[in-house]
């Protein structure tokens, strides 16, 4: 049905009598019923969107180019001139939520957004290197020159001859070889002659000098085949063999025929090659996946299709300044002698990852290994077979401390998050099912080592939730040009250069002391741990988590502090299976202190009571361990009894108000 309005024109048109304007007129009639202008339906939807924008209030006005200008009027942008454009109430306009970006789902397309879940995946990670075999230095033995002479004959006359135990070296004249074999000789004679002496002192004199003459012998590395043969022919002999104490492959010659030696002088180097030692370079990225007593798999092009097995059994303190890498020196049996020192060999390293991020080996969990010697594991506390040295936990290798059939940890791609220094940042996609409105929001997470294609996330992020993995920084982006938080600006901030006045966003006053209720438990279980009793620690970390919970949800934390609610969330992730062993314990509250002492420099602290920020350097082998305490003289809870004053006080928060901005913001004026 065509409107009353248009028959008007329509007719005025014919009436016309210039044919080029009734042309032209027809023309311009066709184009508005086609698009609808003159539509009733559609002046009636102008009228309500019209109506619904007068309804809707105003926050403030901005620009779209200079979005740190706010004023409360309309009017041109002071910088560039443009016109202001409204920011309302509802987070809608042009600029958006003040935290949010938000898209429909067109501008989703046009964007190329694309999401995956958070899930949980029992993640390997796969390291290849590559290295060199060496010999074992502990299995070298060295043949030396017992007494000063001279080398008349050398049996063993080339570089990587085998040699078995007892097979004879070298001949060797030496005068006091001879003289020594005249004193047993004639200790043998005083002997003889005492027998029919009435006196004891004398027969056992004679006694105790051939006893020490044949010792000296023994020690000048005459075997006692040799010395009976010495005693049977009653004569010294002016050349005496020296044989093998051991077996192995010559690696190294010094002596000659001929030779004049002293006594210590090196004569030839054996070495066992039964066990051999493979060094392998590891990037610095790799440090994190590699652990004491890892299993190591390796390969070498003289023997394709075959795999050798060994261990680590020492990882480099230092990093190499040219090659950016670590040596790894990894034991390896070699019974059949297959691998030779020199030789070139991959190796692969399979880790895979359990909960808190450690390392997962199913014959390492639980389980005590010999620092020296890897091989040796046992199910309990003990000494080692080899050296004697106490066994240590595995978990102080960094490897998961209990066995578990559960090995899955939170995941995301690898090209969710943005990292900037320090920080990494997601963003997370909701979307209204009425609306179809998706709207992008920022956290701030906590990620673990990268395996693959993936990252492992510690805090920040739970199972279920949509990151972003394609067209993040589009939308970081558009959040900067925003003014909003982004990857580079936490909260928004422009700097002094844009020479405008940028309000400060942080916690808010009323909530500078929101932690109160929480701390009373803390405190309790530092002094029980402190103490040594870890039944009232535990009961006090459980209540801890309880009141961090109540705070979250009595406080109804503002968009301003949804940060410090993803801060106290991370709190709780370590104390989701409080254990009642005393070392985990200590564990537990070194992480929620670590999590307590960002909290505490990020945000406002306001408390009735003094809290002293306390450091152990000796914590945890080493590592040095955080706490919190309420008095000034040190309580240690890392060692407890043992060690109670270690420590020393690094920092105090008191009844006023200390506040810390977080990293990378500041004032601008």
């Amino acid at each position: 049905m065509i409107p009353e309005n248009i028959k008007n024109v329509y007719q005025k048109v014919l009436r016309s009598k210039n044919r080029n304007w009734i042309f032209l007129g027809l023309a311009v009639l066709a184009v508005m019923l086609i698009s609808g202008i003159f539509s009733p339906k559609a002046g009636k939807e102008n009228q309500e969107t019209a109506g619904s924008q007068q309804e809707r209030k105003i926050k403030y006005w901005t620009c779209s180019m200079h979005p740190q200008i706010k004023l409360p009027k309309p009017g041109l942008c002071p910088i560039c001139a443009m016109d202001l454009i409204p920011v309302y109430e509802d987070g809608g306009g042009e600029e958006g939520s003040e935290v949010s970006l938000t898209l429909n789902a067109t501008g989703r397309q046009l964007a190329e957004i694309e999401t995956e879940e958070v899930r949980y995946e029992t993640v390997s990670h796969e390291i290849r290197l590559v290295g060199k075999v060496e010999y074992d230095e502990t299995k070298l033995s060295y043949i030396s020159a017992w007494v000063p002479g001279r080398i008349d004959e050398l049996y063993v006359d080339f570089t990587g001859t085998r040699v078995r135990k007892g097979d004879h070296l070298i001949k060797i004249y030496s005068p006091e070889l001879v003289s020594s074999q005249e004193e047993y000789l004639q200790a043998i004679k005083n002997l003889e002659d005492t027998k029919t002496s009435e006196l004891g002192v004398m027969r056992q004199t004679a006694q105790s000098t051939l006893k020490s003459s044949r010792e000296k012998l023994r020690l000048f590395g005459i075997t006692e085949k040799q010395i009976e043969e010495i005693e049977k022919l009653g004569k010294p002999q002016e050349h005496l063999i020296i044989y093998s104490p051991t077996f192995g492959t010559v690696i190294q010659k010094n002596g000659f025929e001929g030779m004049y030696v002293k006594t210590g002088d090196k004569i030839y180097t054996i070495a066992d090659l039964n066990k051999v030692w493979l060094f392998l370079d590891a990037y610095e990225s790799d440090i994190q996946w590699l652990h004491y007593g890892q299993h190591v798999v390796i390969e070498a092009e003289s023997y394709p299709g075959e795999v050798f097995h060994g261990k680590i059994a020492f990882i480099d303190p230092f990093v190499d300044q040219k090659s950016r890498t670590i040596k790894l020196r990894v034991n390896v049996d070699n019974t059949d002698e297959k691998l030779k020192p020199g030789m070139f060999v991959r190796a692969t390293i399979n880790s895979t990852v359990g909960e808190g991020g450690k390392i997962y080996e199913e014959d390492l969990a639980g389980k005590w290994i010999c620092p020296m010697h890897p091989d040796v594991i046992k199910d309990q506390e003990g000494d080692c077979d080899i050296c004697g040295m106490n066994l240590i936990p595995t978990r102080e290798f960094g490897f998961a401390d209990k066995p578990t059939t559960e090995k899955k940890v939170l995941v995301i791609p690898k090209s969710a998050p943005l990292i900037t220094g320090k920080r990494a940042v997601v963003y997370i996609e909701n979307m209204d099912d009425k609306t179809g409105i998706h709207r992008y929001e920022g956290r701030e997470v906590v990620l673990g080592p990268r395996a693959g294609d993936q990252y492992i996330v510690l805090s920040g992020l739970d199972e279920g939730e949509k990151v972003v993995t394609k067209g993040n920084f589009k939308i970081d982006s558009a959040l900067q040009i925003q003014a909003k938080p982004s990857m580079m600006n936490p909260a928004g901030y422009y700097s002094e250069k844009d020479n405008v006045v940028a309000q400060t966003v942080g916690v808010s006053t009323e909530n500078a002391g929101i932690l109160n209720e929480a701390f009373p438990y803390y405190l309790e279980a530092y002094k029980a741990l402190a103490h040594d009793d870890p039944q009232k620690a535990a009961e006090n970390l459980i209540s801890f988590k309880q009141a961090l919970n109540n705070i979250i949800t009595k406080n109804k934390l503002e968009i301003v502090t949804r940060g410090l609610a993803a801060d106290i969330k991370s709190l709780n992730n370590h104390l989701e299976n409080v254990d009642h062993d005393l070392e985990s314990l200590r564990k537990t509250l070194a992480d929620i202190s670590v999590g307590l002492k960002d909290i505490l420099e990020k945000y406002e602290y306001k408390e009735t009571l003094t809290l002293y920020q306390s450091f152990c350097p000796m914590a945890f082998g080493g590592k040095g361990g955080y706490w919190f305490q309420d008095s000034e003289t040190i309580a240690n809870p890392y060692f407890g009894s043992k060690m109670i004053n270690c420590g020393d006080i690094q920092k105090e928060f008191g009844r006023k108000i200390i506040k810390t901005e977080p990293k990378g913001i500041g004032h601008q004026h």
